[in-house]
């Protein structure tokens, strides 16, 4: 039982080992591979993506209690409320109203991936970020959400104020294509569907083609091996062609 435990551990090894070598012999057609579908990536981000950028503002909210003086509770729920306020500032509501007061061609489904709201962890400053193939569009369309969520909030929540933190900044470059993450990502995936091919053939063969495949496959033990020079036998496929067109002459 140990012995035939072994003897499959090592056919194991013997695959994986065999595996490897065949990936090892096909580097040639796998670097290739990886090469031009970088390229195409590259090619692809370049010509057929357009860049985008990122404007982002941020507004502070506060809670207070019928007193003067702000306390733990304030703060501990205004806190608790940064999730609902930026379902408030996503709503349907406030981006229709955007949509409306700029003029934008776009839907409501559109406009609401282009904005995107955070929250700092352990604060409740909430900064809202329009992503716009137009730098200054994506300024204006910040701050025209953070003006309509605010009147929103202040209705709906009945709270003191929303406060500005920081206005909608110009964006000065492009916050994307990644154009490198692209190129590494195509170059793996060439690399990784040649390579996936290569295994799946290399799994699916079955013929026999050394000794220990006799042994292992249709469990004979191998009397001789007949060595074969391939020099000698191209050789001697020559001179019948050779001798064959003597004759025929």
């Amino acid at each position: 039982m140990e012995e035939k435990t072994l003897r499959q551990n090592d056919e194991v090894e013997i695959d994986l080992l065999g595996l490897c070598l065949m990936l090892l012999h096909h580097l040639p057609l796998i670097l290739p591979a990886a090469l031009l579908t970088a390229l195409c990536a590259f090619l692809y981000t370049s010509l057929l993506v357009s860049p985008t950028y990122q404007s982002t503002t941020q507004v502070y909210i506060l809670n207070r209690t019928e007193s003067d003086t702000l306390t733990y509770s304030d703060l501990q729920l205004g806190t608790q409320l940064t999730s609902d306020y930026a379902q408030l500032i996503k709503s349907r509501y406030v981006l229709e109203e955007v949509i409306q007061t700029m003029g934008l061609p776009l839907s409501y489904e559109a406009l609401s991936g282009m904005v995107s709201v955070s929250t700092p962890e352990d604060t409740r400053i909430i900064a809202i970020t329009v992503t716009d193939t137009d730098p200054v569009r994506a300024m204006e369309t910040a701050n025209a959400v953070r003006e309509a969520a605010s009147e929103h909030i202040l209705n709906v929540m009945d709270i003191q104020a929303v406060n500005v933190v920081e206005t909608a900044n110009l964006p000065t470059g492009p916050s994307g294509p990644n154009t490198t993450r692209n190129i590494l990502l195509g170059g793996m995936l060439g690399a990784v569907l040649v390579m996936g091919i290569l295994v799946v053939r290399y799994l699916l063969d079955d013929s026999v083609k050394t000794t220990e495949d006799v042994e292992r496959y249709l469990d004979l033990s191998v009397l001789a091996v007949i060595p074969l020079n391939e020099g000698e036998t191209e050789g001697k496929k020559k001179r019948r062609k050779v001798k064959r067109k003597g004759a025929g002459r």
